[in-house]
């Protein structure tokens, strides 16, 4: 993929933020594209106990779920954590590993915020505006805003609200489970968005993508420190994890790994 814009990183959180209000007005929200085959899913892992970082991407085919390529690389986080920066911080290697993929994306699906955020300028949006190309969010807990509880079958959804104005959707991936939140990230509308979100979504919380690049973040990251660490009998999960659930017992162990934010932005 060509990155379209490009700007320095190694900025001051103030600088961050004017920089972050700056990108806001490239956001363009319009209808998604009707014809969507190939999708690209990002996410980030990071331990604070290692300092490793990685960051993935998984392009899939939009209607049979269908892997068609995956990257992954690891970096510094030289970016401190800032509540409402965090694009900041992992932007870089998110732009790195999309500079690798090949396939023709035809929509980002990012692993946080894209609207649904205090400046409307979350990860899902950074990345869309310098790739130019649709983006959506899909954050696993609120940023911000106030919403009231969907129902509890899948494809319930309620608005997320923020100082009178709609800035996401919270939805029911699957009946009787938390929801999530989706937002517009660019060139998005939220119908679409979460319309979109859903048809990718199979039998669990998180649309199938967004779990098989957290899955392989995770299994790069876990790799990665037994490396450093110098150990050659570490478990990691299998490249069919990507299509099944990672064991339960590694994930609580890549949990505790993770970089302590609460909300992906």
């Amino acid at each position: 993929m060509i990155q379209k814009l490009k700007h320095p990183w190694n900025l001051s959180p103030k600088e961050a933020i004017a920089l972050q209000n700056e990108l806001r007005a490239k956001v363009v929200v319009a209808p998604m594209p009707k014809r969507i085959e190939i999708v690209c899913a990002l996410d980030v892992s990071y331990s604070k106990e290692s300092g490793v970082f990685v960051g993935g991407a998984v392009v899939v085919d939009y209607k049979t779920g269908r892997v068609i390529e995956k990257k992954a690389a690891s970096g510094d986080a030289a970016f401190p954590y800032v509540p409402g920066l965090l694009s900041f911080r992992e932007g870089p290697i998110l732009c790195d590993v999309l500079s690798q993929i090949e396939s023709p994306v035809d929509a980002l699906l990012c692993d946080g915020q894209g609207m649904a955020h205090p400046r409307r300028f979350g990860i899902a949006s950074h990345m869309g505006v310098l790739f130019d190309i649709p983006s959506v969010g899909c954050g696993k807990s609120r940023l911000c805003g106030e919403h009231k509880e969907p129902g509890a079958k899948k494809r319930s959804s309620t608005h997320l609200v923020m100082d009178g104005e709609v800035i996401g959707r919270v939805v029911r991936m699957r009946d009787n489970v938390k929801p999530v939140y989706i937002s517009v990230g660019h060139r998005a509308d939220i119908d679409g968005a979460v319309k979109f979100a859903l048809g990718l979504a199979t039998k669990y919380r998180l649309p199938d993508p967004i779990r098989f690049a957290h899955g392989l973040v995770n299994r790069v990251r876990v790799q990665r420190e037994g490396r450093i660490q110098g150990k050659s009998s570490v478990v990691i999960p299998s490249e069919a994890s990507e299509g099944g659930e990672v064991e339960e017992s590694l994930n609580r162990s890549m949990r505790k790994g993770r970089d302590s934010s609460a909300s992906r932005c």
